[in-house]
């Protein structure tokens, strides 16, 4: 049973549930069996997978603004989650140069009032708040980030992460810390996922498909620049490992956990376009991609986790090669676009697919224990 069946029956709250990451979360965890509720200030994108996965009719869905602090406390209240999953932000880097304050006030006082909102509940409840690799002080050095590593940012969006990462800790020291009270928290960081099903604005694989779809090539700013590519799935596994961990342990209580891919499946924008445009049926690189000049916000060139800590006190470790995952990507948006595939049994079909490639490797989290 994947996650020693922890999730079965248990109740799980997911802020940002619509999301891209939020949406293939929620398909997981009700095929674990758990029960979920999801709260979201909207549907980001028009298509979304929540939508196409029909996801609204199958959960208890809300939508609301995690700076709405009474809603959010009286959502949290009358569900009374087990687990909550904080994945509710404005994730986007190029729109927290053209909305700022947003950015500020949806992922720094968000994550306060989902904080703020566990301190007051009187049930045992596991909470894992989710920011981003983004957190870290980016100065483009070779290795990996640790979470011992500085926090900061010299972006609106970097600092925004790094900021909520101070705020859950400063919570988890004035009011968590300890056993007696009920809510133990632990918060998760991964970065540069792809995986079928996302459509937001300036990521990569997004803008690829809605080029490809409308016979166009996509405009690609920095074709060198290299990502730890990962799956999505990747970080969920992590997230879902923690939680469990953390659940029948408070070894994990108020700890940083990183979750990514090995540092061989760093590969540059150009490689993963080609990768991409093959599944999707392209025959040449002229018909895949045109590089611009213009890049109208910084960038970085490199930034990359180190996860020994997720594989010395959790045993996660990453769980496809970077063919595998470009493989799974790829193929979802094949099947789903172009060839009008169900997208939830896609859907499914991939985290049963991911699941027993665990199995075969034997990832703990997959494993009975």
């Amino acid at each position: 049973m994947s996650f020693n069946n922890i999730f079965s029956g248990a109740r799980v709250l997911i802020t940002g549930h619509t999301g891209f990451k939020g949406a293939w979360l929620t398909t997981w965890l009700m095929s674990l069996g758990a029960t979920i509720c999801g709260y979201s200030r909207e549907i980001p994108t028009k298509p979304s997978l929540f939508e196409l996965a029909g996801l609204a009719g199958q959960i208890e869905h809300h939508i609301g603004d995690i700076r709405d602090l009474e809603h959010l406390r009286e959502t949290v209240k009358a569900f009374r989650p087990d687990f909550v999953f904080h994945l509710a932000a404005q994730a986007i880097v190029s729109t927290s140069y053209q909305n700022p304050v947003d950015t500020i006030t949806s992922n720094v006082t968000g994550t306060a009032h989902v904080l703020e909102v566990l301190r007051a509940i009187d049930w045992p409840c596991t909470a894992i708040i989710i920011t981003s690799d983004k957190c870290y002080d980016n100065v483009e050095w070779v290795w990996g980030y640790r979470e011992t590593d500085a926090l900061g940012g010299k972006d609106i969006y970097s600092g925004s992460k790094g900021a909520a990462e101070l705020i859950a800790k400063s919570y988890y020291h004035s009011f968590f810390k300890g056993k007696e009270h009920p809510v133990r928290l632990a918060m998760a960081r991964a970065g540069n996922v792809i995986g079928g099903g996302d459509w937001a604005a300036d990521r990569i694989v997004a803008d690829c498909i809605r080029a490809w779809q409308d016979g166009r090539t996509v405009e690609i700013r920095s074709p060198a620049a290299t990502r730890p590519w990962q799956h999505v799935l990747e970080p969920l596994s992590g997230y879902l490992t923690l939680a469990a961990a953390l659940a029948t342990s408070d070894k994990h209580d108020g700890e940083a956990y990183n979750f990514g891919p090995r540092a061989e499946q760093n590969r540059t924008v150009v490689d993963l376009i080609g990768d991409l445009g093959q599944i999707w049926g392209l025959r040449s690189q002229a018909e895949a991609y045109t590089t611009t000049g213009n890049i109208p916000f910084h960038e970085a060139s490199l930034l990359k986790l180190n996860c020994d800590k997720a594989l010395l006190d959790l045993s996660w470790e990453a769980n496809l090669q970077y063919g595998e995952c470009v493989n799974m990507t790829g193929s979802w948006y094949r099947r789903v676009v172009k060839d009008a595939a169900d997208a939830l049994t896609v859907t499914l079909e991939q985290i049963a697919e991911f699941s027993a490639a665990a199995r075969d490797r034997r990832r703990a989290w997959s494993l009975e224990q």
